[in-house]
């Protein structure tokens, strides 16, 4: 009977994570299309035929187990929601390796983990120049795309009969300190989200077009602009069309896509008590305006004026928030306080439930509210003070996990750090390295600056920043689960 169950969760757990990968497959469609239009020709082999594999393999599964319905269990969801990130990650690397755009498999792998992570950090030095450049950049822009939002959301929104629990995967993979959902039903919530997100797209490559880009460097762009990835057409990222137009679009759409998503379907059902109330957004915008106009007074004499400054700092300053990793200039010539802004912004990220990476402005809400209550402990030592974010009380449960978040995030940052001093990068480098990669942000300090990239790095280097950055965005539980021993206990 146990041995029956356990092959039943073992082949829901390949259905599942196959399906996954078939959903990838169907994506590669983007750039088959963009292949013929640019008369990129020979790269289409490199995406049909592991498109038409996956497909095949996919429908064998589905249709396999659609009689069956196994209810996945806790332990499973964190198996299924890793091996679906792995399994992509390697699927979508093979168009890089495969085509010869990226020869080094080490170098492939971690370009694609870094895409469907939201990181944006590339080990290509030659962008404009690749091999097949329109099709594998649009790829690696689409990568960006399905992470963002999260490829687990997308198959649930998609393939509601999985017969798992699609809530179960989805708290595997989303961001924040809390899970909930927008909807009664988990696939309505998915679909929603993935509906706003790709109206957002839309409306974003639409202004870019008129702005002054091509339709594929808009859809190229919007794609990583709501991915908050980075992934750029242009050797010189957004500074290569040094157009003020296309910098304010790019910067409102970071913006809007480093806040939590469900307050848009509270704007849609015209929730403004919801809006109003909401300490994070509020929080999130403080920090996006302080940060910017303190960096455009710091750096007035470089650009010859508060508002052109402001161009420059906002966009930067959103790009590290969000973890979107653009450039239009280099931060690290600019002053050492401006710098120290652009520094503190590495811890910050975007909000809960938003496709920006980092840790998140709602855990630094709920630490500050901690050592609050602590404080007023010390004066009112019989008071009782609860835990209040937007002005409703929450669970004590909630210090406990953002208080094991943050132990986390030290011990894998600091360990990161380590292990890649011990292969000769420098300290800077590293440290800031690793706040990048576990952040998702793409640009570092030292030698990983905006206009510097990853391809120098050990290949020992390459593989644990690519763990790295796969445990950022699932925000280390579900990846770190793995390595405690009562996971592998029966």
């Amino acid at each position: 009977m146990e041995k029956t169950k356990t092959a039943g969760m073992a082949f829901t757990v390949a259905r599942v994570v196959f399906l996954i990968v078939a959903i990838v497959g169907l994506t590669f469609i983007l750039p088959i299309i963009c292949a013929l239009v640019y008369g990129e020709k020979g790269v289409l082999p490199y995406f049909v035929v592991p498109m038409a594999i996956s497909f095949v393999v996919g429908v064998v599964f589905y249709l396999a187990g659609r009689k069956k319905k196994y209810r996945i269990s806790t332990r499973a969801s964190f198996v299924v929601v890793a091996l679906a990130w792995l399994a992509s990650a390697l699927f979508g690397s093979i168009p890089y390796f495969a085509s010869g755009a990226i020869p080094n498999f080490t170098d492939a792998f971690f370009e694609s983990i870094s895409g469907f992570t939201t990181t944006g950090a590339t080990i290509l030095s030659e962008i404009e120049g690749l091999p097949f450049a329109y099709s594998i950049n649009l790829w690696r822009c689409t990568t960006h795309w399905l992470g963002g939002m999260g490829i687990v959301a997308l198959t649930v929104a998609l393939l509601p009969l999985l017969g798992v629990g699609g809530f179960q995967l989805i708290r595997a993979e989303t961001t924040g300190p809390e899970k909930g959902k927008l909807t009664s039903k988990i696939t309505t919530t998915a679909k929603i989200l993935w509906f706003m997100y790709f109206g957002l797209t839309a409306m974003e490559a639409i202004l870019l077009k008129v702005a002054g880009m091509s339709v594929y460097e808009a859809l190229c762009h919007a794609l990583s602009t709501l991915g908050t990835g980075g992934f750029s057409t242009r050797n010189a990222s957004i500074g290569g069309f040094r157009s003020p137009a296309v910098d304010w679009i790019i910067t409102t759409f970071m913006f809007l896509a480093g806040i939590n998503f469900s307050l848009y379907y509270s704007l849609i059902r015209r929730d403004f008590k919801t809006l109003r109330d909401n300490s994070e957004l509020k929080a999130y915008l403080g920090i996006v305006f302080g940060s910017s106009i303190l960096i455009a007074l710091f750096e007035m004499g470089r650009y010859g004026g508060f508002f052109q400054s402001l161009r420059y700092s906002s966009f930067q300053s959103l790009t590290i928030i969000s973890t979107a990793g653009f450039a239009t200039d280099d931060y690290t010539t600019w002053t050492a306080a401006s710098q120290a802004i652009i520094f503190i912004l590495f811890f910050i990220g975007g909000c809960a439930g938003s496709t920006a990476g980092g840790v998140k402005v709602i855990r630094w809400i709920v630490l500050s509210k901690l050592a609050h209550n602590e404080i007023l402990k010390l004066l009112h030592p019989r008071g009782v003070f609860a835990l209040r974010i937007d002005r409703q009380p929450r669970r004590n449960e909630i210090g406990v996990t953002v208080t094991a978040f943050f132990f986390l995030y030290l011990i894998l940052v600091l360990a990161t750090t380590l292990v890649a001093c011990i292969f000769g990068v420098d300290i800077l480098t590293s440290f800031t390295g690793a706040i990048s990669m576990i952040g998702n942000v793409g640009p570092a300090f030292g030698k990983l600056g905006p206009s510097c990239n990853y391809g120098w790095l050990p290949d020992a280097v390459k593989w644990l920043y690519s763990f790295a950055m796969l445990a950022g965005r699932l925000e280390f539980f579900t990846m770190m689960v793995f390595f405690s021993p009562s996971f592998w206990k029966k």
